[in-house]
């Protein structure tokens, strides 16, 4: 098993784990199992970081998600009609089918983004726990 040690900020943010300890998982499923994609544990389990800070945190992560996925969908049909010669509608259309493979990760790597932005690593985390 990596320990904490080991993992840089941006596996623990594309790993989605704990900010403060790197080791405890934000989501209670894997990404792409879609059985209660959403539901996230209410703390930690390996350091006790409160995964609701406040009544409306996780409202941030939405504003992530918007601005990400925008450019990446403006670079997503731009590519398809520039490079691969696709239609408008056909870029459009692989659009909203990979947007749709891919909603509940990015729906998540939008959180793990806004939680690392606002909890700070403690490498000591898990020992006062």
């Amino acid at each position: 098993m990596e320990t904490n040690q080991n993992r840089g900020l941006m596996a623990s943010i594309f790993g989605m784990r704990c900010p403060r300890c790197r080791e405890g998982k934000l989501f209670n499923t894997p990404t792409f199992s879609y059985q209660k994609p959403t539901e996230m544990p209410s703390h930690c389990p390996s350091c006790g970081q409160n995964y609701m800070p406040e009544p409306g945190f996780w409202y941030g992560a939405m504003f992530i998600s918007y601005i990400w996925t925008a450019f990446a969908c403006l670079f997503f049909v731009g590519f398809g009609i520039f490079a691969l010669g696709m239609s408008i509608n056909g870029a459009f259309i692989a659009l909203v089918i990979t947007c749709a493979i891919f909603f509940f990760w990015i729906f998540r790597i939008s959180r793990s983004i806004w939680f690392h932005i606002y909890v700070k690593y403690d490498p000591l985390a898990k020992e006062r726990n």
